[in-house]
């Protein structure tokens, strides 16, 4: 699908593009823990830049939110990357191919206590926190195609959600943890889709002949942020939560892909490829696209800290 693609150009046709966004439980929504001081304002991304292990390979590096101090967490010789953090911003998540597969690994969030959650010889890729931070959902080809399952924190309890013959992928949870958006092409194309976050109730969003993916939900559940080829041009969209009001914000003539909410709402952190890839933000209307990564290596795959 037109989502995978994207990454699988930087990851030599290892990964599928996680989504990345920040997700949530099937019930009641928990009252959020505090973040701790030492990772607020911090963004956490992957880079192949030559600074790390030699030759290099991706790997996950964490910067504070204008750019600055930017310090490589994971150092293995393994690819590392599609980071995110927990709800609480003690730990990020991360796939590494270390132990030969791609698995979903947890640390610390000053890249110690390194530890593999899914132990299994399936791919197992795309990572999304449930809000309340008990469960993340991934997707995983153990049952012959793409699939959305969920797991536990600690790694165990693994269900799948979609159960469908298509690829299903590229999910994110919505902030109160009553649904999970993915993107399927079971109608022909990558759409976006709505399910309940026990897997029942899957509708199509956006219902147009072209492709569409990496949907981010805003942090008041209103509106959801996406990747589409309408204008023939992947561009970051954003629409209400229903699926109406597509707006395109970006409009231009690069590769722009990953779109990511602040916390607050306030901004959009996405990956476009303006001669290598970068890691931008944008205002939720489109207005001042700003290079935060700036470096002349590949940047992308953001996560905000909460």
């Amino acid at each position: 699908m037109r989502a995978t693609a994207i990454v699988i150009i930087t990851l030599a046709c290892i990964a599928a593009l996680s989504v990345l966004a920040c997700c949530g439980g099937g019930g009641p929504e928990a009252t959020p823990t505090p973040t701790p001081a030492a990772t607020q304002g911090k963004i956490v991304f992957t880079s192949d830049r030559e600074t790390n292990v030699n030759p290099p390979v991706p790997e996950i590096y964490i910067m504070d939110a204008d750019g600055s101090n930017q310090i490589n967490l994971t150092n293995n010789a393994g690819f590392d990357w599609q980071p995110l953090w927990s709800p609480d911003g003690s730990a990020i998540t991360f796939i590494s191919i270390r132990d030969g597969n791609d698995e979903i690994y947890i640390m610390d969030a000053d890249g110690s206590n390194q530890i593999n959650l899914t132990n299994n010889p399936a791919s197992d890729l795309a990572l999304c926190w449930s809000p309340d931070g008990s469960r993340i959902a991934f997707v995983s080809d153990r049952d012959g195609n793409e699939e959305i399952y969920i797991i536990d924190n600690d790694g165990a309890n693994h269900i799948n959600l979609t159960n469908n013959p298509a690829s299903d992928s590229d999910h994110s949870w919505s902030p109160d943890g009553s649904k999970i958006t993915f993107v399927s092409d079971r109608d022909g194309d990558g759409e976006i889709y709505v399910m309940e976050a026990d897997g029942t109730s899957q509708t199509n969003l956006t219902v147009n002949p072209m492709w569409d993916w990496g949907p981010s939900w805003s942090p008041d559940g209103s509106k959801i942020a996406f990747v589409s080829l309408l204008d023939d041009q992947s561009d970051i969209f954003v629409m209400d939560a229903d699926g109406s009001n597509h707006i395109n914000l970006t409009s231009d003539t690069f590769e722009d892909d990953h779109p990511l909410w602040s916390p607050d709402g306030s901004k959009i952190a996405f990956v476009s490829w303006r001669g290598y890839k970068e890691i931008y933000m944008i205002d939720p209307d489109g207005s001042n696209q700003t290079n935060i990564s700036n470096n002349p290596s590949w940047d992308w795959q953001p996560s905000w800290a909460p």
